[in-house]
């Protein structure tokens, strides 16, 4: 196996970069989720998981001005906005150009709000998550799709963005099977927003295998597989040139749910992990499982 592509997102819930070589760090890629949008009036952090109201983050990119380094301030970024529109992160009036886009007051920040939370719209497809947890979680509705608040990077890092873990990974196997079981849609690498793609593996949901398992990246860094990846709303928004499909969706649902310990069935596509120990990454880089 190897590293297939590394990728790296700035901001939350906008699209990010590929990146050849990244920092892989305790706190996951070097300046992923460095920054995200929050709502100045509850600190709930802006995810795409809830579509109304943060879907449009997804037609906006992200780019460092100058490559993090560990120890210093993260950088700023660079927004490329729906219309082509170049904004930098740290500029005069960069808020308020966002605030416009989503519609109400929001400010771009690397400082995580004490007690953040996320939305997550759950959309009606049978197997998606289980009823217990959305419904101990639901604080509001779309139309009859209930909505969680759900608290910020549980299994993550302190003061980090992220919505459960550090580091995501993913198979170009799993990729292929999906697209064997998905009539016609488009499982496109860039609707799950891995860190890291591993390729040369065979077709199939190979992942399932590595939980509990610590996975070797390249020369020296490591990470422990510490539960599959549920799978969400946001999967199946419309993103770079990709359409909307809740088919992808539904089709993991159907094909790949699995128990998580603790935490009930979920759809499954991927696996969450911890960083046990750092190195510098590269595309092309040999994966071991240990």
């Amino acid at each position: 196996m190897h590293i297939d592509a590394l990728y790296r997102f700035p901001v939350k819930s906008l699209l990010g970069e590929q990146v050849e070589e990244a920092r892989l760090t305790g706190r996951g890629l070097l300046g992923d989720r460095a920054y995200a949008l929050v709502d100045p009036a509850d600190g709930t952090v802006a995810s795409a998981k809830h579509p109304r109201k943060w879907g449009a983050l997804l037609g906006l990119s992200a780019r460092f001005v100058t490559e993090p380094s560990p120890g210093s301030a993260v950088p700023p970024v660079v927004l490329t906005m729906p219309d082509g529109t170049e904004l930098l992160s740290d500029a005069a009036g960069t808020d308020a150009v966002l605030s416009g886009l989503v519609g109400r007051p929001v400010r771009l920040t690397s400082e995580v709000p004490a007690g953040s939370r996320f939305e997550e719209q759950w959309p009606d497809i049978e197997g998606l998550a289980p009823a217990e947890f959305i419904q101990g979680t639901t604080h509001a509705f779309e139309g009859t799709e209930p909505v969680s608040a759900i608290d910020l990077g549980q299994m993550a890092p302190p003061g980090t963005f992220f919505d459960l873990a550090a580091l995501h990974l993913l198979t170009r196997g799993t990729l292929d099977r999906l697209t064997e079981l998905g009539e016609g849609s488009d499982f496109d690498v860039l609707r799950y927003r891995p860190n890291v793609l591993v390729g040369g593996t065979d077709t199939g949901f190979v992942e399932d295998e590595w939980v509990g398992r610590s996975v070797c990246l390249g020369d020296t860094a490591r990470a422990g597989v510490a539960m599959l990846t549920m799978r969400c709303v946001m999967t199946t928004l419309a993103q770079g040139d990709l359409p909307e499909d809740r088919g992808t969706l539904r089709t993991v649902a159907r094909h790949h749910r699995r128990e998580i310990p603790g935490l009930g069935t979920w759809a499954c596509a991927g696996v969450y992990a911890d960083v046990a120990a750092e190195g510098v990454v590269r595309t092309g880089d040999p994966v071991t499982l240990a």
